[in-house]
């Protein structure tokens, strides 16, 4: 690993700005899912998590970069809260359940901002940075895997249109972006967080790429 690393040195630089440049491009993979909303004027198959859980996620992360007091790490983590405000609200307008879609997810991750915030506030200063920054990675890996509860159902019914397929692939590029940037620094919370990251972007796109949404419609268009 420190021979890989120090053979990436001179990459050092162009690897972490375009990590950056594709983590901001990222945020924007939400207007596709937007537009298959828009194009069937319904929410159906399309879960509202990705939009939820990235506003929830971005909430907390905000909180971390003033933490660190990480200026650049602030504006990538409130562009992606403004964006996710905006997929949610789009995503209000068109859904059919909008108690079970929308309003008890974000009752939930509401709650849970508050509790997270709070605990900041009474947490060793000392410790928080670590332990915080390990609770809201544990949140992220969550949310990047979520799809993969249903993985029972896509296998059986060999649909994986749960699978938001644009925020996938572009949150595997990310990944894969940042980890060779932790490798570079050899910083073994960024290498664990983003292989881990990696997998489970990998593992959904394979699901995505056997079970096609359009193969299922094919299919019961010939029955």
């Amino acid at each position: 690993m420190e021979t890989l690393s120090i053979a990436l040195q001179p990459y050092k630089d162009t690897v972490g700005a375009v990590a950056g440049v594709v983590t901001i491009a990222q945020f924007f993979s939400g207007v596709f899912m937007c537009k298959d909303i828009y194009r069937n004027k319904s929410t159906a198959g399309i879960p509202s998590m990705p939009f939820i859980g990235g506003f929830v996620i971005g909430v907390l992360m905000l909180k971390y970069s003033l933490i660190l007091d990480d200026a650049a790490m602030l504006i990538v983590n409130l562009s992606a809260v403004v964006l996710n405000i905006l997929y949610t609200a789009f995503y209000y307008i068109y859904s059919q359940d909008r108690n079970v879609e929308i309003f008890k997810p974000l009752s939930y991750g509401v709650a849970l901002i508050a509790c997270l915030l709070g605990y900041a506030t009474w947490e060793d200063d000392t410790l928080l940075e670590h332990r915080y920054g390990l609770i809201v990675t544990i949140l992220m890996l969550a949310l990047i895997g979520s799809p993969l509860i249903e993985l029972n159902e896509i296998i059986a019914s060999k649909d994986a249109s749960c699978i938001p397929f644009p925020l996938t692939f572009m949150g595997a590029l990310c990944t894969a972006l940042w980890l060779i940037y932790g490798i570079i620094l050899l910083n073994v919370f960024m290498i664990v967080q983003n292989l881990v990251a990696l997998v489970l972007c990998v593992v959904q796109l394979i699901l995505c790429f056997m079970y096609p949404k359009a193969l299922v419609n094919t299919d019961k268009k010939m029955l």
